[in-house]
């Protein structure tokens, strides 16, 4: 009986890097090519920052030699995409262990699929990553933090759990638990309404704690957004919605659905990285990403709790704070929600973001672009009337938080452990 040999790593052993295997007498094209799936994520700025200074050489790898029996057996060897994402038809199998069931998300950094482990019989989610270097490269940093993440985080409560991981056909899979939709996800599935108050002050609360948690061990994660965050549960519950579109309780839009459970945890650590002296390069994704970074002054652990005040905005008004793809805009609209960007912080400004600045102040509305631009940031409300406009309890401690987490000078802006103990999050709040 043919055989296909698949590295794999339990657990216990996160910290080998896989060789990349020789082709076996399997591995030849056999079928055309089936349905290519991409992963939801992001491509990362600096691979190499994280990257332990190991040589390959210095792992080892643990072979299993898995059964190819006609029903549990691996597909016949298909060739990657040009892009180097893994081709795959519903019904296949990943070694004997993992059916693929569906797929659950797409982006540039591979591919997440839905798969039936067959040895825990329970549903999990296998993150495919390109058969491209600096994808495998990125996956391996980001299964050392997922080591260090579980090595600390004894009860599995913060961030995701990976179960596994293993090399195969020049595919790093990382097997993490299978969670519900995320933030992101949710808000677009109920036409980008708002979440109730109380569940944002317990997303809020969950999210500091996981990055107080990272912070503690020198990492930060650089990309948290709505999509990096996932509820746990799936479930949710349909409530009159008095400020939605219709005024007819027979039309489904008078209606929005709240999640039942506010448990999260947040995913993607293939970004994440030490901190350390210099770190100037872009990190985060557009709409969450720090003034510091647009600016090109370092960044550090604050740039994450910036984040994680554009994302409370966000489940309060259900659309993104700073919706722009352009940095003089972006620095425009800050300016617009929270006043003047601090002289001293544009006199420091990098080679790269000196145009965005004319005798000391920020270049607008002279260097706009165009008339929409302009026009986009004129539309947004000061920060205060923003959640006043969406929050009929709470408001005034959310906006006290909410200042704390948005400050300009990374300084100045709170910890994750300071805003924990922030009034919003106190337990009078919890009695209501």
């Amino acid at each position: 009986m043919e055989m296909e040999r698949v590295t794999e790593f339990p657990l216990t052993h996160l910290d080998r890097r896989p060789r990349k295997r020789a082709r076996v007498g399997w591995d030849v094209p056999q079928a055309p090519k089936a349905q290519v799936g991409l992963f939801c994520g992001q491509d990362v700025g600096n691979v190499t920052s994280f990257a332990p200074s190991r040589a390959p050489s210095d792992y080892t790898t643990s072979s299993l030699f898995v059964k190819s029996v006609a029903r549990n057996g691996s597909p016949p060897w298909r060739e990657d995409d040009k892009d180097g994402h893994y081709t795959f038809a519903l019904g296949d199998s990943l070694t004997s262990r993992y059916k693929i069931h569906s797929k659950m998300g797409e982006g540039t950094f591979g591919q997440v699929l839905e798969c039936w482990d067959r040895e825990r019989k329970e549903m999990v989610a296998i993150k495919i990553v390109r058969g491209i270097k600096k994808y495998r490269e990125a996956a391996m940093i980001e299964i050392e933090v997922l080591q260090q993440l579980a090595k600390h985080d004894k009860g599995g409560n913060r961030c995701v759990q990976i179960r596994n991981w293993f090399d195969y056909r020049n595919h790093i899979c990382i097997v993490f638990e299978k969670l519900g939709p995320s933030l992101y996800d949710f808000l677009r599935k109920n036409n980008y309404r708002s979440f109730p108050i109380d569940l944002v002050r317990e997303i809020g609360r969950q999210l500091l704690e996981c990055i107080a948690f990272m912070h503690d061990l020198s990492l930060i994660h650089t990309d948290l957004k709505p999509e990096n965050v996932l509820l746990v549960s799936s479930e949710y519950s349909k409530v009159l919605d008095y400020k939605g579109s219709s005024r007819s309780p027979k039309d489904s839009s008078y209606y929005k659905r709240v999640p039942k459970s506010s448990a999260i945890k947040v995913i993607d650590f293939g970004s994440t990285t030490y901190e350390r002296q210099d770190q100037n390069y872009i990190v985060s994704t557009r709409h969450y990403r720090a003034p510091e970074v647009i600016l090109g002054l370092g960044w550090s652990y604050p740039c994450d709790i910036w984040s994680v005040g554009c994302i409370l905005v966000e489940l309060c008004t259900g659309e993104a704070l700073f919706q722009t793809h352009e940095n003089l805009e972006h620095l425009a609209m800050m300016e617009r929600v929270l006043g003047p960007l601090p002289s001293q912080m544009l006199k420091r400004v990098d080679r790269h973001a000196e145009k965005y600045v004319r005798r000391g102040k920020l270049d607008w509305p002279e260097g706009a672009t165009s008339r929409d631009s302009m026009k986009a940031v004129l539309k947004l409300p000061r920060l205060q009337n923003l959640i006043m406009q969406h929050v009929d309890h709470s408001a005034g401690d959310l906006i006290h938080l909410l200042q704390g987490l948005l400050r300009y000078d990374p300084m100045d802006r709170l910890t994750a452990r300071d805003a924990l103990r922030h009034p919003f999050f106190s337990r009078d709040h919890l009695r209501r």
